[in-house]
């Protein structure tokens, strides 16, 4: 499980505010090159030409992505969304990617801080915060009524009410842990492959034939599925964002 631990690059444990450990870490270290590389990306896609290069074309279509999924799930009040869950989107997507890239044979170790529920639960409760701010902004206490879905009958609101509302309060826990699981759950089975390659590689070419090479060819498998994963996994956290905001927007 060493991939997964968070060791300080600067500072160490003396570097304490109030209790509270400072050190730049390695997952630290690559959130900023993420957000680095993110604004490069979006910066080079800024240049408004009439005819549009590649680079320009990509920026324009996850922008247009995210646009038209939040027209399909909000409406036209989803238009003010677009920078955030766009930002969202990208920045998961470009730390699901740099993770998963084979940068150890370079000498420089990759690190996936989607894999840790402390950068994923943050990141949902951010979401979930803005779904909070809105609904009470625009419609008050009456948010209080997306609790109670319409035609129930008045009996049955005591029972209901509580139901759905700690089912939306555990949507910051699901939507977190969920991006969580399924990045830590791949780099662990890419790691344990990994070792049946080496282990049968050192215990000789019959047992390199039998276990490694078989191994080598499911690793391939999997990092091609997992660079599937990283791309479903940040649409289904920006999916499920932008629905989360319709309940804020809409009542629904």
């Amino acid at each position: 499980m060493h991939q997964f631990t968070i060791e300080p690059i600067l500072g160490s444990a003396n570097w304490e505010i109030a209790g509270y450990n400072i050190a730049f870490t390695n997952s630290a270290a690559w959130m900023l090159v993420t957000t680095i590389l993110l604004a490069a990306f979006v910066w080079g896609g800024m240049k408004g030409q009439l005819v549009p290069g590649r680079w320009q074309m990509m920026v324009e279509f996850f922008t247009g992505f995210i646009d038209n999924m939040l027209e399909v799930n909000i409406g036209k009040a989803g238009k003010k969304y677009v920078p955030y869950v766009f930002s969202l989107f990208m920045f998961i997507l470009f730390g699901n990617m740099l993770g998963l890239l084979p940068l150890g044979v370079l000498g420089i170790h990759p690190f996936t801080f989607t894999s840790h529920f402390t950068i994923t639960g943050v990141l949902a409760i951010i979401s979930f915060s803005i779904v909070l701010i809105v609904g009470f902004w625009k419609h008050g206490f009456h948010f209080f009524s997306l609790f109670v879905p319409h035609g129930t009958p008045l009996p049955m609101v005591p029972v209901i009410f509580p139901i759905e509302l700690i089912s939306f309060m555990v949507r910051p826990f699901s939507l977190g842990l969920r991006l969580f699981v399924a990045m830590m759950a791949g780099h662990v089975l890419l790691k344990v492959l990994s070792g049946f390659v080496i282990n049968g590689i050192n215990a000789g070419a019959g047992i390199g034939l039998l276990v490694s090479v078989p191994s080598f060819a499911l690793m391939i498998g999997i990092s091609a599925l997992e660079i599937l994963v990283a791309g479903i996994q940040a649409y289904v956290f920006a999916l499920l964002t932008s629905l989360y905001l319709n309940d804020a927007e809409n009542l629904h």
